[in-house]
């Protein structure tokens, strides 16, 4: 074995974790794999016995070099909330891969990946490094030109705006979240009679037109034709995720980690009452997004 193939061996110890941090701080399987391919291109230039700590220096490229990818987005304003998806239910064509939307739920969780998005790419980087892989402040600070003082800010602010600040407390949050699992629960399996024990009898579902099929009523009463039409759109289901909307518990609909609609609801009495869709881009980018944290 020559040196190319040992160094290449010991970058393929590294990859899954690489990779992990690539989605996290960019929200794409593709675009994080092409990272990871960068970063062993970069690695395959230098001199290896230069390198100290290869794992520490293998990060911090592949957070540079997503850094840069996540400030291209920002510049160009790539692919806002709302924008990146048609402003319309889920059809068949935008499933998308099963295995992907199973990597988005058990890896990373489709409402973190909605929030992250929500984030300055500094503040991203410094948020992911830290509180998931545990990256020390002062490693994070020359990846996102900041002193450690200015690096560990920039985290606490991601963090304050990734759990928010939920407008109730106590059991309230817990409570609703348990109302909400209820009724997505029902939607994707098409229950009807489960979803007509989580609706009010008189719920109103309220949306924006560009939620809805073309020609379908922006205002639906009654926990009968609510249900029958949940059921109908079930496919929604499947790409949605509890989470904080203006500090209540909501749902976020989010394909692929994007976020395409976003639920408010009013509970009352263990019910939903009422519910709103939004799918206008304004709309969605004026929310205040969170993760729920209602779970031990």
């Amino acid at each position: 074995m020559d040196e190319q193939d040992r160094l290449a061996e010991r970058f393929e110890a590294h990859r899954g974790r690489l990779r992990a941090v690539a989605y996290r701080l960019l929200g794409s399987p593709a675009e994080a794999e092409d990272a990871v391919q960068e970063a062993w291109l970069r690695l395959s230039r230098v001199d290896p016995g230069g390198i100290a700590n290869l794992a520490a220096w293998l990060t911090t490229v592949v957070s540079r070099i997503c850094l840069d990818l996540l400030r291209s987005r920002t510049s160009r304003r790539e692919e806002p909330a709302g924008e990146d998806l048609p402003g319309r239910f889920v059809d068949g064509d935008e499933e998308g891969d099963p295995e992907q939307e199973a990597l988005l739920v058990d890896s990373v969780g489709r409402a973190l990946l909605v929030v992250l998005d929500t984030l300055g790419p500094a503040e991203r980087i410094a948020f992911v490094l830290h509180d998931t892989f545990a990256v020390p402040f002062d490693e994070i600070a020359p990846i996102v030109e900041r002193t450690p003082v200015a690096t560990k800010k920039l985290a606490s602010r991601a963090r304050h705006k990734v759990h928010g600040t939920p407008v109730v407390t106590g059991s309230e949050p817990a409570a609703h979240r348990d109302v909400v699992d209820a009724f997505l629960a029902a939607a994707r399996g098409g229950d009807l009679g489960a979803l007509l024990a989580v609706l009010a009898p008189d719920v109103v579902r309220r949306a924006d037109p560009a939620a809805l099929p073309s020609g379908a009523a922006t205002v639906v009463r009654g926990a009968r034709a609510v249900a029958e039409e949940t059921v109908l759109l079930a496919r929604n289901s499947r790409f949605a995720a509890p989470a904080l909307v203006d500090g209540a518990v909501g749902i976020v609909v989010a394909p692929r980690g994007r976020l395409l609609l976003a639920l408010t609801l009013t509970i009352e009495g263990g019910r939903i009452a009422a519910y709103e869709v939004i799918a206008d881009p304004v709309r969605l980018q004026r929310l205040e997004l969170a993760v729920l944290d209602t779970r031990p």
